[in-house]
């Protein structure tokens, strides 16, 4: 058989004539399968099918799932930017080129025969090593903490190398304007930001839920001389947080309480953040979290929530991240956060959008993983580096087209005279706040 005659007969035609038969428009980038053929547009990245198990997984576990595994495990490669190739695939469902027709049973049968064919059909290939496997009932403690675990306790080396010093695990605030800042310069511009908006003075009582690394409160407790009280479910977090704490000499302003947000006792503190937990918390029990924040502040406090959002129909994080990253993770449109804050006895204030910064913020990590990918692939293994790749990529695509959002919702809780005690207007928020 001549190598023409292989080629145009190759894995890669019968694969792109099934792909295409089922999304109902042309390839929006070019394939390559394993025996070397290849088909598709000429410019642009190359999806490099390397396995016929790459294709068993999509009949098993069809749709973004099932690409994400392969992609996780290398049966599924792309040669190029990653980012374009999956800027082309969301311009193509978004411009309805590519959308998926009925299927008719001799479409279907034609489909089986081709994977037939290719080798595809076998036995469901085993679940990847990196995929969360979390059990009992949805955000019950223990699957919390196994969620939070999952996550968060990956290790502490992995997040140093990955973050800047401050170690904030969080949107950062980019004061020149996406230009030329480092990115811990955005972490300490935000937390500064977060700590005016909270009105911190010193010996200002700040409950921070969800600490993450202690960055917002070791900053407050430093740079605001507040009290702080930093919550985690996350015991590497905590022993970090702990371990700067000593480090910095701050034992007399920082307590650190490794529990579940539902069992913090006591109240009467004059600020509270959360930043970007409530994602963590779950639909229906955020009503009951909104209600915390306001019985744990004290008449005339303020509360600071950053938090990601999704639109009422755009996909948000999707069953990749829900898989792999955040599992149980829930987020909302912003007007129905704001909602249930306000119906929690808090009034909202203040909400800032912070999407575009979180463009660049994401950006930032995925340059540090690419630029120290040896480092990242001996600490934790080739395939969790590879699902870091993807987790950031593709977070800074869904930010950038608005399939995501992050905001800062500031509220207080007034007192029972109405009193809010804020300021007439924001603007000495931000007044040299590339200086902070």
């Amino acid at each position: 058989m001549s190598t023409a005659r292989t080629t145009r007969t190759g894995a890669a035609h019968r694969l792109a004539a099934l792909v295409e038969d089922a999304l109902g428009g042309p390839l929006p980038v070019r394939l390559r399968a394993w025996d070397g053929s290849e088909t598709g547009p000429a410019e642009g990245p190359v999806v490099v099918v390397r396995s016929r198990r790459a294709l068993r997984r999509l009949l098993w576990q069809p749709g973004e799932l099932g690409l994400a595994q392969a992609y996780v495990t290398g049966e599924l490669d792309v040669d190029g930017d990653l980012a374009d190739g999956l800027r082309r695939m969301w311009a193509a469902t978004r411009e309805r080129r590519v959308h998926p027709p009925r299927l008719s049973l001799t479409d279907r049968a034609r489909a089986a025969g081709t994977a037939v064919r290719l080798g595809a059909v076998g036995p469901r290939p085993a679940t990847p090593a990196s995929q969360a496997r979390l059990h009992g009932g949805l955000h019950t403690r223990s699957r919390d903490r196994a969620a939070i675990s999952h996550h968060y306790d990956l290790s502490n080396d992995f997040y140093r190398l990955l973050l800047d010093e401050t170690m904030a695990y969080s949107c950062g605030v980019w004061t020149d304007g996406f230009t030329d800042a480092d990115a811990a310069d955005a972490q300490r511009a935000k937390l500064e930001l977060i700590c005016r908006k909270l009105g911190l003075t010193a010996g200002s009582r700040l409950l921070d839920i969800g600490c993450g690394w202690g960055s917002l409160t070791l900053y407050a407790a430093e740079q605001h001389k507040a009290q702080v009280t930093a919550v985690t479910l996350a015991r590497e977090q905590a022993a970090h947080v702990r371990e700067q704490v000593r480090e910095r000499g701050l034992e007399d302003r920082v307590e650190v309480v490794c529990q579940d947000y539902r069992d913090i006792t006591g109240g009467g503190y004059d600020a509270v953040s959360t930043i970007e937990m409530g994602e963590h918390v779950g639909d229906a029990e955020y009503p009951a979290f909104a209600a915390a924040l306001h019985r744990v502040v004290r008449p005339g406090g303020r509360v600071l929530v950053q938090q990601m959002s999704r639109g009422r129909d755009a996909p948000g994080g999707g069953a990749f991240i829900e898989a792999y990253i955040a599992p149980d993770m829930h987020m909302r449109p912003l007007g129905e956060t704001v909602q249930l804050l306000e119906d929690a006895g808090l009034e909202v204030r203040h909400v800032e959008s912070l999407r575009e910064h979180y463009v660049h913020t994401v950006a930032a990590w995925e340059h540090t993983l690419e630029d120290r990918w040896d480092e990242f692939v001996a600490l934790v293994g080739e395939e969790t580096a590879r699902v870091w790749r993807l987790y950031l990529v593709g977070g800074a695509l869904a930010f950038e087209q608005r399939r995501m959002g992050v905001d800062q919702i500031l509220s207080v809780r007034p007192t029972d005279q109405g009193v809010s005690g804020m300021p007439a207007t924001p603007g000495q928020w931000y007044e040299r706040l590339d200086r902070a």
